[in-house]
């Protein structure tokens, strides 16, 4: 035994009936619909006028072309930006080095983060700088593609790398992180 077919929404029933009447008329109007559509937060619809107009225009060959061009695009966008965050981050990471004194003797932290560097053992600073790049690498922030925040809040100052969970912490926070969070 078949389950009833479900009513289709009031909404989508009008739309489409704008939709089809968009479609004997020109492309223009089905845009036009397909903007409106959008900046009410339809975008399936959107695209289905869209295709409509595409195909009104040029047929089934100029939509599978306009959508193939639409998936480079998009493909290349996201391409170039990651290649843009990975860029800025290592123009970061040159800053932040040229900025270090060559022998490195204070700590890779910055002035207001050097309690916790002075508390390490003599000899630990290679250990420090180790576990600096590897926080660097293994932080959430770097994970998810961020790591351009972590550096510039490191390089301004405003913000520390914590030794103990590999947090950023603000400078201001300092305390806190440390009595609440870490501990």
């Amino acid at each position: 035994m078949d389950a009833p077919a479900r009513a289709p929404d009031m909404d989508t029933e009008m739309e489409m009936e704008m939709v089809g009447e968009a479609t004997s008329t020109r492309p223009t109007s089905l845009l036009d619909l397909a903007r409106q559509l959008i900046s009410e937060g339809k975008p399936s619809q959107a695209l289905q006028a869209v295709v409509m107009a595409t195909k009104s225009a040029g047929g089934d060959e100029a939509v599978v072309q306009t959508m193939s061009r639409a998936r480079e695009l998009y493909r290349n966008k996201l391409q170039a930006n990651a290649a843009a965050d990975e860029l800025a981050s290592l123009f970061a990471e040159c800053a932040i080095t040229e900025a270090q004194p060559p022998n490195f003797q204070s700590s890779p932290f910055n002035a207001a983060a050097q309690p916790m560097a002075m508390s390490l053992p003599s000899g630990a600073m290679g250990q420090t700088m180790a576990t600096f790049t590897d926080l660097q690498e293994s932080s959430i922030l770097a994970k998810t593609g961020r790591k351009q925040i972590m550096l510039d809040a490191f390089s301004d100052g405003s913000s520390f790398i914590c030794l103990q969970c590999g947090g950023l912490v603000s400078v201001h926070r300092k305390d806190e992180h440390v009595a609440y969070w870490c501990n």
